[in-house]
């Protein structure tokens, strides 16, 4: 365990958000075009990367948690703090920069979390006619999966780590 093991967590985790802002902004083109049938696709897809992002979670935590005792962090720790108290040498500027990363990736997130909902929110209504009940009904199912997906995209953890909550 050390800085180089939280590093190569905190490299795949900046992937798993990066390919998640992807899916966020895939979905909401769709969205836009009036594609509510792909509903189905985009809100599985989100689904499998935010479950994704619940491991690398559980292992940044490991990671950091064992960094933390190594450089006798106290028990309560961001990665802000696990910067300043980065020995000397490459770690703080290395770990400071998977901070920045990250909160750009957070903020661009939010930013398509919030598109996504509102427009699944106000749901696909010119979109309906000519459709029969069963489709309006698998319509409305797939917005409530998405809408779960997307809202699922807030990343908690991960905001209180980088010290923004």
């Amino acid at each position: 365990m050390g800085a180089d093991e939280l590093s190569a967590t905190l490299w795949r985790g900046r992937r798993q958000l990066d390919f998640l802002l992807f899916l966020l902004e895939t979905q909401l083109l769709h969205l836009r075009a009036g594609n509510w049938h792909r509903l189905n696709f985009t809100a599985s897809e989100l689904e499998k990367v935010l479950e994704n992002l619940r491991f690398e979670s559980l292992a940044r935590g490991v990671e950091a948690t064992a960094l933390a005792k190594e450089w006798r962090a106290p028990d309560q720790f961001t990665l802000p703090a696990l910067v300043e108290i980065a020995p000397p040498g490459v770690w703080a500027e290395l770990l400071d920069e998977h901070r920045r990363a990250l909160v750009s990736l957070v903020k661009d997130i939010d930013g398509a979390v919030a598109a996504n909902i509102s427009i699944l929110e106000k749901g696909p209504d010119e979109a309906r006619a000519g459709l029969d009940d069963i489709e309006i009904l698998a319509t409305q199912v797939n917005i409530e999966r998405a809408l779960a997906a997307v809202s699922e995209a807030s990343l908690p953890f991960l905001r209180d780590f980088l010290g923004l909550s």
